[in-house]
Order: structure tokens, then C-alpha cells, then sequence
């Protein structure tokens, strides 16, 4: 099994925080929709043929796209790839967007089978905070629309560790999407990435800066109610209802083969990764002329090695020893057991079905183990 995502590289608004690649202008959509089906068709054999479980759209924001326009790039990747009948097709989606009249009804009748809505906040303070287009009525209506335009594979994008956001707070973001039903919830922790509005004024000491121990207060409340609601904590930003877990993502946790098409977009096949041009008139004028706008980087052991490390111990699955000998051998395993051991001791790891896997004190450590773990060259 394999996945595709597309990158819609357009937005109507930049949220302070956001370092994806995006434009707010669409003056170049058609041009990049045109530019969009030519590298579908450069790209057509790089699965080798691999039935292609999942499609993304990711941005940026699709839902600016219509939904015709959608079917027509799920079309087009059907001329290539074997895509499976019953597909994971998910879009990104912002609650403005899927209030438009008729907007849900017509992705309804699309393709499209699941919904990530980015709600980030039912707070009206945090969602001018991070300078968010739609408020929090706005937020609820989106998500009962969608259900009952239909959609019952929902997720809800949250933020958790903003200045503006309290315990109480937080604790009802969670509580309102659970009393909703919402299969699935995706919460991140607000992070400040250089080159962002939100950097330059926390340099500026216009606002505060995250504080860690208000963030990972945030994680411990969320997963306590999530799991007392019998959600599943299966990766570490991500709670779902039984039989809802984000196909797509799951495949990338995995170490699955994906495409990535438009401005920005990865792609990863084992043994090596490659990236796109992160701007807009670059790609349309690459892909125009022929021309794949990317640039690959082979991987060696070690680099397989540490990505397996990072994205397994994130997952409900964790990571398992038997498959490191399998895949990378006797020296990988010695060095992974002997930097495991101060974090078993800890009590941030445990042994559970031949796999090691981050206790709940573990999670907010995760990035910091995974880097123990890791085999620089």
C-alpha cells in the first residue's frame, strides 16, 4: 500500500504561527492546477505500480478549491496509479470554507470521504491570537454541518499551549469535540518557527512566548479526558474512536511509500526522500517547460535507522527490535538497546509485545529519546 499527498499551496489569510508554504494570492490557481496535472503525469511511475491506499490534500488550504476541481485531480491520478475502491480521500478544510452555501453538499456528491477540519480553537481570544479567519460559533457550525452533510470520518485540528489559552479552556475545546462525537482529534502543540508574524513578536516582546510547562500541562489534561471518553491514543498528536484512525498518516508513522505533488511537497520510497521547490512560480514554470521542480537525497542505513526511531516510538506500536535486526542489523540493535536502558530506568519507556513504546511521562520527551536513539555518521 502506498499514499499520495497534494500540497494546495493557498490561503485566503497567514495564521501568525504557520511556516507551511503558502500564497495568499490565487491569481496562479488555474495556472498551478495546470501545472499540477502535468507533474502527476511525470511523477505516474515513481509507486511502481503499488495500489494506493490513501490521498491527502493538504495546504495551505484545499477547501479553497472547488469541489469539481478536487474530482478532477483524483480523476487525473486515476489515469495513473491503481487507487483502491475504498481509498481514505481526505481534505483539509477550514470551518469558513465548509459553511459556503452548497460547499458541503457538493463534497458530499465528490470523492472525498473524510474531513480534517482546522478548528484549532472554540476561543475567540486564542483564535485572534493566532489570526485565524473564522471565531468559535463559527467552528461548532462547521463541524455539525459536516455531519450531517454525511461526513462520519471527521477530524478536528487543535492548538494547545498558546498564552491565551487557560486549563479551563483548553479542557472545553476537548470537551465540546467530544460531546460533538468527532471520531478524531489531531492536537499539536503551538510551536514558533522562525520567519513567522508569531517569531517576530515574541522577539519584539509584543506577546509572550510558549511557556513548557503550561504546554505539556495542556497534553496531560487532553489525553486524561480523551482517554477516560475511550479514545485510542495511537501516535502521539493523534486520539481516535475505534476503527478511526487517519489511514494516511498512519501509513506515513509506518515507513509506507508516498508521492508528494505541488509546491513543497515530500516524497519518501525507503531509500531515498525528495522535496519540491517551495514556490509557486517556480513549480508552474519547471513543470511547464517539463521539468521536475525537486530535489532528492539518498538515504543511507543510519538515515533509515533514525527515521524508523523517530516515527515509531510516536505510535501506539512503538518499536521493535526484531524489525531493526531485520532491516538494519546486529549494530543497530546493540546501540539501540544500550541508549534505551537510562530511559527504561526512567520510566519513559516500556516493553509491551516485543516493542518498546513511550509511557504518558515518556510522550513529552519523545523528540529528546528519539535523538538518544539515533546513529549520527
Amino acid at each position: 500500500m502506498s499514499g499520495i499527498y497534494i500540497h494546495i499551496p493557498f490561503c485566503n489569510q497567514a495564521c501568525h504561527y504557520c511556516n507551511f508554504h503558502f500564497s495568499t494570492s490565487l491569481n496562479n490557481k488555474d495556472a498551478f492546477l495546470v501545472a499540477l496535472t502535468k507533474e502527476i503525469s511525470l511523477r505516474s511511475s515513481y509507486l511502481d505500480d503499488e495500489p494506493v491506499s490513501t490521498i491527502y490534500f493538504g495546504g495551505g488550504t484545499p477547501s479553497l478549491l472547488a469541489a469539481s476541481e478536487i474530482d478532477h485531480i483524483i480523476d487525473e491520478l486515476s489515469r495513473f496509479h491503481n487507487i483502491e475502491p475504498k481509498a481514505e480521500i481526505t481534505l483539509e478544510a477550514n470551518p469558513e470554507d465548509i459553511n459556503k452555501k452548497g460547499y458541503l453538499s457538493d463534497l458530499a456528491a465528490s470523492r472525498v470521504n473524510r474531513l480534517s477540519i482546522g478548528v484549532q480553537s472554540f476561543c475567540d481570544e486564542d483564535l485572534r491570537f493566532m489570526n485565524r479567519i473564522h471565531d468559535g460559533e463559527e467552528a461548532g457550525l462547521a463541524l455539525r454541518n459536516s455531519l450531517e452533510a454525511g461526513f462520519e470520518n471527521l477530524s478536528v485540528d487543535l492548538i494547545y499551549g498558546t498564552p491565551t489559552l487557560s486549563d479551563a479552556q483548553w479542557a472545553d475545546n476537548i470537551e465540546k469535540v467530544i460531546s460533538l462525537g468527532i471520531p478524531h482529534i489531531s492536537m499539536y502543540c503551538l510551536t514558533v518557527e522562525p520567519k513567522t508574524p508569531l517569531f517576530d513578536q515574541i522577539k519584539k516582546g509584543k506577546v509572550q512566548d510558549v511557556d513548557d510547562e503550561r504546554a505539556n500541562g495542556h497534553f496531560q489534561i487532553a489525553a486524561k479526558q480523551l482517554e477516560n471518553n475511550k479514545y485510542v491514543h495511537y501516535e502521539i498528536s493523534n486520539f481516535c474512536k475505534e476503527g478511526f484512525m487517519a489511514a494516511h498518516n498512519s501509513n506515513y508513522w509506518k515507513g509506507k511509500d508516498y508521492l508528494g505533488l505541488g509546491p513543497s511537497a515530500h516524497s519518501y520510497n525507503q531509500h531515498s526522500r525528495s522535496w519540491n521547490a517551495a514556490n509557486n512560480n517556480e513549480y508552474i514554470a519547471k513543470l511547464n517547460a517539463g521539468e521536475l521542480p525537486l530535489t532528492q537525497e539518498d538515504l543511507s542505513v543510519a538515515d533509515q535507522y533514525n527515521d524508523y526511531v523517530m516515527l515509531s516510538l510516536r505510535t501506539i506500536w512503538g518499536l521493535s527490535l526484531e524489525y531493526v535486526l531485520e532491516s538494519f542489523g546486529d549494530e543497530f540493535v546493540t546501540h539501540c538497546k544500550q541508549e534505551m536502558l537510562p530511559h527504561i530506568s526512567s520510566g519513559r519507556i516500556v516493553i509491551s509485545d516485543a516493542a518498546y513504546t513511550l509511557t504518558g511521562q515518556g510522550k513529552l520527551f519523545a523528540d529528546q529519546i528519539a535523538a538518544d536513539l539515533f546513529i549520527v555518521e
